[in-house]
């Protein structure tokens, strides 16, 4: 398995971080320390899909060095069945500047370099240029595998319940009957 690169550290900040209000270029370097030192994954794509930015938290999640996916298309992380329903999406987002998930996260299935099957919790954006043109959209994510299997276990144990629940009482005891005698007979 690769080594993925320690955790790097963020850049100093200046005494006053994001300087004063419209320092611009103060507010870009808060902004780039916070992106390298959350343990969330950021990524950036542009309008074709290529990705553009991918943090220590990407790294981590996904198992891909960033100089290994710069530039590569976001499919890397997109398991092929999903595909056409992810860049319809995406599409559609860049095409009408809208989420249609308005801001709300939204559970997924993803894949990590290895090839085992993630769930992950994403939070999706749209970056604009200086024109206001959509320049494309960004995500930010956490691994949410073992909720969602612990999730899907509780669901199974409901059914099972209800449908338990559901069989007739036997007589004269309140509970569901159970059957009697050996097997088959």
């Amino acid at each position: 398995m690769e080594a993925m690169t320690p955790h790097p550290e963020p850049p100093e900040l200046p005494a006053n971080p994001g300087g004063e209000p419209g320092d611009c270029a103060a507010q870009a370097e808060v902004c780039r320390a916070i992106v390298a030192a959350t343990t969330d994954a950021v990524i950036y794509a542009d309008r074709e899909g290529r990705i553009r930015l991918w943090n220590h938290g990407a790294e981590m999640l996904f198992g891909h060095r960033a100089a290994d996916v710069l530039g590569a298309s976001l499919d890397v992380i997109i398991p092929e069945h999903l595909r056409a329903a992810h860049w319809k999406g995406y599409d559609a987002a860049l095409a009408s500047g809208r989420l249609r998930l308005e801001g709300r996260p939204l559970t997924t299935r993803s894949m990590h370099k290895d090839g085992h099957k993630l769930y992950v919790d994403l939070g999706f954006g749209l970056v604009r240029d200086v024109h206001g043109n959509i320049a494309g959209a960004f995500a930010t994510g956490r691994d949410c595998t073992a909720r969602h299997a612990s999730e899907v276990e509780l669901r199974a144990r409901v059914a099972a319940l209800e449908a338990a629940s559901k069989q007739p009482a036997a007589p004269g005891t309140g509970s569901p009957a159970t059957p009697r005698g050996p097997a088959g007979a």
